[in-house]
């Protein structure tokens, strides 16, 4: 039997009621009930990357975010853009994945939920990265889907079905991407 296809929702935001982190935790309330969505809540707990560091024994942050990605189908990222770039932060979590194999080859997408014309800083700064860790970036389900904070209702969730709509098809091109790698395509 099968297993459930497990994506891994990164923010890359540490900022309570991040329009990234509402994004994400919508993204979790529109999955397919054949996906499992796990949303990676530890982005504060990572040290800063040292390349010393990046041997075994791991940090345990790093290794378990590490063991996270390992555990994913697939990743999907929603994160800010600060100056012009990703984060401080965010980048330091990709910094980690660097020296790992985890994200090698796996299918990944970004949602940017800046305004329109906004963020493309951090799409092409999260575009350099993750081709240094050889993800398979899933160019279809990259989108931009602009979210006003004022649309975030008090469950930290987006109502808008056209938000709601286009982040479903995002989830649902991970999978397919991945059931294509993998063999176990469903079409």
């Amino acid at each position: 039997m099968p297993t459930s296809p497990v994506i891994l929702l990164l923010p890359g935001s540490l900022r309570a009621g991040s329009t990234n982190g509402s994004v994400l935790r919508t993204a979790q309330a529109v999955a397919p009930s054949r996906v499992r969505t796990v949303l990676y809540e530890d982005l504060a707990a990572l040290p800063h990357f040292n390349p010393d560091d990046d041997t075994d024994p791991l940090p345990a942050p790093v290794a378990e975010l590490r063991a996270a990605i390992g555990g994913a189908t697939a990743v999907l990222i929603c994160a800010p853009e600060y100056a012009g770039t990703l984060p401080g932060s965010f980048k330091n979590l990709l910094d980690w994945t660097v020296g790992g194999t985890e994200i090698c080859d796996k299918p990944v997408a970004r949602v940017n939920a800046a305004a329109p014309g906004r963020g493309r800083g951090a799409e092409a700064t999260l575009r350099t990265v993750l081709g240094y860790t050889g993800a398979d970036i899933v160019e279809p389900a990259c989108v931009s889907v602009p979210v006003d904070r004022r649309a975030v209702g008090a469950d930290g969730t987006i109502a808008d079905e056209g938000v709601r709509e286009q982040l479903g098809e995002v989830l649902a091109l991970l999978v397919a991407s991945h059931d294509r790698a993998s063999g176990t395509d469903r079409a």
